[in-house]
């Protein structure tokens, strides 16, 4: 088992290393997703993306009011963890899209980057 990964991966780099590795050894499939299915699941991203930054706004607004009300009381505060979670997720709604451009190309044929 040992010795068939490892010609694998010797055979791999190999390839990789002769410019690419897309010579006939290596299957290149098509993607070919019915247009009715890439535009039903592009529609379905969009209003998840929408709806993740719409949680973010109001994620940042209601973590900022919880802030304001414990200023007011004297309260000590956790809340900067919290704005810190917020932002996070923001970020990751941010960049999930750009990030699967980057490593998967243009796959949807739409919008910049890729392929």
């Amino acid at each position: 088992m040992k010795e068939a990964l490892l010609s694998l991966y010797t055979k791999g780099f190999v390839n990789l290393a002769a410019g690419g590795g897309n010579n006939g050894d290596i299957p290149d499939p098509k993607r070919n997703a019915p247009s009715s299915l890439a535009n039903a699941v592009d529609i379905v991203l969009g209003i998840l993306g929408w709806a993740g930054t719409a949680a973010g706004v109001a994620g940042i607004m209601i973590t900022g009011t919880m802030m304001a009300v414990s200023m007011k009381r004297g309260e000590g505060s956790e809340h900067i963890s919290r704005l810190g979670m917020v932002l996070g997720g923001c970020v990751l709604v941010a960049v999930a899209g750009p990030t699967v451009v980057f490593f998967f190309g243009n796959v949807g044929g739409k919008g910049g980057g890729g392929e």
